[in-house]
């Protein structure tokens, strides 16, 4: 039985190729749910600022700053990406893997430390807000509890050598 075993560069390869994907994701993910989070509740539904401490300026200010950095997280992800694709590196369960468990960090992130401890803005005022709290962070947890399902799947594929998708 000869089992050939790849060289120390390759595998130093793969390890990066498979920590870039993971992080596209991410990134992609938590630009996507900003994104997201900042066009529905603060520009369209008007339900909150990004920073609500302060006058509607602020408030508006800190929404640009907040969207800026959605854009930002988002446009490196791509990049990411497409240098992935470039090297023929791109493995899409695990970039999706990320996606997911990027999108359910950042609005667990937002639920529990901005919403609760820092209390920089709430979902909603002036209505009961247990029921939006459980289903913002319920959400949250589902989608890192799916990021981190495809993200093990993947790293077990690739222990295994079948997948390269």
């Amino acid at each position: 039985m000869n089992s050939a075993r790849p060289s120390p560069k390759k595998v130093k390869a793969q390890v990066h190729a498979s920590a870039r994907n993971l992080w596209s994701g991410i990134l992609f993910g938590l630009g996507l749910v900003a994104f997201f989070d900042e066009a529905v509740f603060h520009q369209l539904l008007h339900w909150h600022h990004f920073y609500d401490k302060s006058t509607t300026g602020i408030g508006l200010v800190s929404d640009g700053l907040f969207h800026a950095f959605s854009c930002f997280a988002t446009i490196a992800s791509l990049f990411m990406l497409a240098d992935l694709r470039r090297r023929q590196a791109l493995r899409l369960k695990r970039w999706w893997g990320g996606v997911f468990l990027g999108a359910g960090g950042f609005q667990l992130y937002d639920g529990m430390v901005q919403h609760k401890w820092m209390r920089l803005h709430q979902i909603r005022y002036e209505v009961d807000l247990l029921p939006y709290d459980v289903i913002w962070n319920v959400a949250a947890a589902l989608l890192i509890i799916l990021g981190m399902v495809m993200i093990a799947r993947t790293h077990k594929e690739s222990l295994q050598g079948e997948s390269r998708s």
